[in-house]
């Protein structure tokens, strides 16, 4: 196990999906963060929630919710800054939203793996020649230059962050399934029970 934090990004508004909490959407009988807990869990030293709002609804997960800095739902980015602040003893925090349940079980070894490969700084998950800025591995020392940016720059984009340091991207194949597919829509819910149903 790397001694990374792993942040769960749960922080959005979920407009596609009607509002509410994704994460808390069920397949396969548990919600969709239970399967995102399970895949993430042997592979950081610890876990945290992001997310805004009231963290009690949160509580069965029996894991820390950190809000966002600002708090005013200014995306993942904040979401990142908000882990950053609560990664205490550790170098490196893993980013991943909450609502991807087929995270793969070699994500932070591989992303750890092609950062010191290729001397980046930050590494970030792609599939599908698709780079999926929000599953990163991020050193905690940018903190205060993601503050910076976000609060004195109103910088919102992932990757335009993201660009302003060495990074790699590390490819995943997307069959049998995208392990980066998230839960977005309604009828996202019927295919992500269709891949767990192949899986199982």
């Amino acid at each position: 196990m790397r001694q990374c934090m792993g942040v769960l990004l749960a922080g959005g508004l979920a407009r596609r999906m009607g509002g509410g909490d994704k994460p808390l959407r069920e397949i396969g009988g548990r919600p969709i963060l239970a399967h995102v807990i399970e895949r993430l869990a042997p592979q950081c030293a610890r876990l945290v929630i992001n997310a805004n709002g009231d963290p009690a609804r949160f509580a069965d997960f029996g894991l820390p919710v950190v809000a966002d800095v600002p708090p005013d739902f200014a995306g993942p980015l904040a979401g990142v800054l908000a882990g950053m602040d609560a990664a205490q003893g550790v170098d490196d925090i893993l980013s991943a939203p909450a609502d991807t349940p087929f995270l793969p079980a070699d994500l932070v070894e591989r992303l750890y793996s092609a950062r010191a490969r290729a001397g980046a700084e930050i590494a970030v998950a792609a599939s599908g020649d698709r780079a999926h800025h929000a599953v990163a591995l991020w050193p905690t020392r940018l903190r205060e230059e993601l503050r910076r940016a976000l609060l004195e720059e109103d910088e919102r984009k992932v990757s335009a962050f993201i660009a302003r340091y060495r990074n790699v991207a590390v490819e995943w194949p997307v069959e049998p399934f995208d392990p980066f597919f998230n839960v977005n829509r309604p009828e996202d819910v019927g295919l992500a029970e269709a891949i767990l149903g192949a899986e199982g």
